[in-house]
């Protein structure tokens, strides 16, 4: 499995921690500090070698899809005064795009379906899927996108266009960094030493939130999942509630923590990446969920397809389509399977529902508990195999099919693994920062909490070197 191969040298791990990135920042800081154009050169060669490690054939193809793009870029503004080529412009490199995201991800799933719906027996192509394929493609569409609306210059350098799409730090799993946010950082960004020291405050905490919190979740989830056998539920409600918990808490930790750490290495070295997550647990609307989780995929998908579909300036029915388009390609960005599409039109039902009837704006008192039973429900979808096991874990959760309400093996997970629900529940809401704000002169606070993200680096290692690995949920997409 790619992430067995990957696994010595991601973020949580001890060969990333104390061999690539100590020895990227001291050559980045002391022998280039003076020269941005060595520096850009030297951050593209790494984040190349970074990727390179683990897809030493696929580094190849990420290069081609810089390069595409980068021509793309300059056609686009060359024609940009001729709207008809400028557009076919686009149209093309979109169709190119997306035609190598298709075939990487959804050759084999689309044969599949063909033969067994049309009963035919066309071979199935067995693609092995790049890593982070459907984020870097989507940054190299941005950028030429982007050129086209003047949101940033086009760039004649190709060195430049392949360090903003295969940058290490967002490279694998996010957050979909736009052109238009990074495109004067590329050459006039400014090291510090109060960002760089607040980008190793980022980096750490995310680890922790990776290493400590959603890999323990992990182990009640997938035990939980697991429990699907013969076609039925082998536990009781409690615990398939307990298991959906975990995966809800180990999802978010998980890919919040790789944002986390990408924003702070980013940081290291001068960049500025956009949030990616706004505490969506504490959403009392699955409209509010949406506009706080995954905000980079959300504003791609906004700015870059709704949009220009119409947007919600539209009548009623093109409102509701425009809804369908964006929710169906953002399941399948996901992935290809049945419960990915099947979660993504779960939310544009939701969605519309909410927008038509204007729940989308209100604030009930019941509106948390609405939102989190539809979003834990949702996780459910999209952790199952098959749409088969993910209505028979649902229905257990209400009682169908579940051997009681509660046994021993909930009551075992819960006594092994409590503080780790404890500080997941702390963490999906925004009390530290409330407290960091009102207690920001405190020196007493400072050093509790410098103290505090020591002691969360000291544990997180100590996880990881007694091989505690669990490969990032997102590495999927």
């Amino acid at each position: 499995m790619k992430g067995a191969w990957w696994s010595d040298k991601l973020f949580p791990s001890e060969v990333f921690l104390f061999v690539f990135l100590p020895v990227v920042l001291a050559v980045y800081y002391i022998f280039l500090r003076k020269t941005k154009m060595a520096k850009n050169i030297f951050l593209l060669v790494a984040s190349l070698f970074f990727y390179a490690w683990g897809e030493p054939s696929y580094v190849f193809l990420m290069i081609g899809s810089i390069l595409f793009n980068w021509l793309f870029g300059i056609l686009v503004d060359r024609f940009r005064g001729k709207k008809i080529v400028a557009k076919l412009l686009i149209a093309l490199m979109v169709i190119g795009n997306i035609a190598v995201l298709g075939w990487f991800k959804y050759s084999e799933f689309t044969v599949l379906q063909i033969n067994r719906f049309l009963h035919t027996e066309i071979p199935v192509p067995i693609v092995a899927l790049p890593i982070g394929i459907s984020f870097f493609t989507f940054q190299a569409m941005s950028y030429v996108i982007d050129v086209y609306r003047q949101r940033g210059k086009v760039q004649y350098n190709p060195l430049q266009v392949g360090l903003y799409v295969s940058l290490f730090p967002q490279l694998i799993a996010g957050p979909i960094v736009r052109y238009e946010t990074v495109a004067e950082q590329i050459e006039h960004r400014v090291e510090n030493f109060k960002d760089f020291s607040a980008g190793v405050t980022r980096f750490c905490i995310g680890l922790g939130k990776k290493v400590l919190i959603a890999n323990n979740m992990a182990v009640v989830a997938d035990n939980a999942f697991g429990l699907i056998i013969n076609g039925e539920f082998q536990a009781s409600v409690g615990m398939a509630w307990l298991g959906a918990i975990a995966y809800t808490m180990q999802i978010f930790f998980d890919f919040s923590g790789y944002s986390d750490m990408a924003i702070g290495l980013g940081q290291m070295f001068g960049f500025r990446f956009e949030e990616n997550f706004n505490y969506p647990y504490i959403s009392r609307t699955v409209s509010e969920f949406w506009r706080r989780w995954h905000m980079s995929m959300q504003t791609w998908f906004r700015d870059y397809l709704y949009f220009p579909l119409g947007g919600s300036r539209v009548s009623t029915p093109r409102l509701i389509f425009n809804l369908f388009v964006v929710w169906l390609c953002t399941g399948m960005w996901h992935g290809a399977n049945w419960t990915f599409i099947a979660w993504g039109l779960m939310y544009f039902v939701i969605l519309t529902f909410e927008r038509l009837t204007g729940l989308n704006g209100k604030n009930y008192w019941w509106g948390h508990i609405y939102t989190m039973v539809l979003v834990i429900i949702g996780w459910v979808i999209f952790r199952s195999t098959g749409m088969g096991n993910a209505f028979l874990y649902i229905k257990a959760m209400f009682g169908i099919g579940a051997k009681g309400l509660m046994d021993k093996a909930v009551w075992a997970y819960i006594v092994q693994n409590w503080i780790y629900f404890v500080f997941a529940i702390i963490g999906c809401a925004p009390i530290v920062p409330a407290i960091d704000r009102k207690l920001k002169e405190n020196r007493i606070w400072q050093t509790a909490y410098a103290v505090g993200v020591m002691v969360c680096l000291v544990v997180s290692v100590s996880f990881i070197s007694n091989n505690a690995y669990n490969p990032f949920i997102y590495f999927n997409f």
